[in-house]
């Protein structure tokens, strides 16, 4: 099964997602294939809507799309009729019988795993509190403490909807840093960091970018420079890969 972070750039990237049963697959020759990738073959398929997880608008209850699937092991033709999927799609103007898949996997076996997965990322997606996608970095600055090795980095972020979020690394003498994550405008030390395989882990995790940009540095003190980057690296290393 894809994880978190695939299933969740999929989510995020359909407006549409519907669980479907397929009732027939034809396959694409000719001049109608000539770009499909190599290993894949392309299918017109139709399928009966079971359930609707995520739309604005009614769909029909049979659609019609155009698929690039995979060969199987083997390099055989998949055979589709009758399987249950989700697909990842987006309307096609007035015509709701058809839809368009967003991408390449975007049509995948359906498993009871796989659906609980897409629905919970659904609600988190839809919640009036959802934490929204990183831009960037706005800037940072490290502020040391009165005793050796202690101070505080905060870092502010850009969002793509301007909602304030930023992060927090606490230094303490003898203890390991510890930080945390903020929504709102209130600085909230003891939010902590977000769970893992969560909508804000993924925001972090695959929005930051690599490296902490010198121009959102806000001070002229090497010293503090490099306090600020370490602790931007930090967080990078508690949130792990995007994967």
């Amino acid at each position: 099964m894809p994880g978190y972070a695939t299933v969740a750039g999929q989510v995020l990237g359909a407006p549409l997602i519907v669980d479907a049963r397929i009732r027939s697959a034809v396959k694409i020759k000719g001049a109608e294939a000539a770009n499909v990738p190599a290993g894949r073959i392309r299918f017109y398929i139709e399928a009966d809507v079971t359930a609707l997880i995520r739309g604005a608008n009614a769909v029909s209850t049979r659609i019609g799309y155009v698929a690039d699937l995979p060969l199987t092991d083997r390099g055989r033709e998949p055979k589709l009729k009758k399987q249950r999927v989700l697909l990842f799609a987006r309307a096609v103007p007035a015509r709701s019988d058809q839809v368009q898949l967003t991408g390449l996997d975007s049509q995948r076996p359906w498993t009871p795993e796989l659906d609980a997965l897409v629905r919970g990322i659904v609600r988190e997606v839809v919640a009036t509190d959802a934490p929204p996608a990183i831009t960037g970095v706005a800037n940072a600055f490290h502020v040391p403490g009165s005793l050796p090795g202690e101070g505080e980095t905060q870092i502010f972020l850009q969002t793509a909807n301007g909602a304030p979020v930023s992060l927090q690394i606490l230094r303490r003498p003898g203890e390991q840093p510890r930080w945390a994550v903020s929504l709102g405008d209130i600085v909230d030390e003891s939010a902590g960091p977000p769970r893992q395989n969560t909508l804000l882990w993924y925001r972090l995790a695959c929005g930051l970018p690599r490296t902490l940009p010198a121009e959102n540095l806000e001070s002229a003190d090497p010293a503090n420079v490099a306090t600020a980057r370490a602790d931007y690296a930090l967080v990078l290393r508690a949130l792990g890969p995007c994967a």
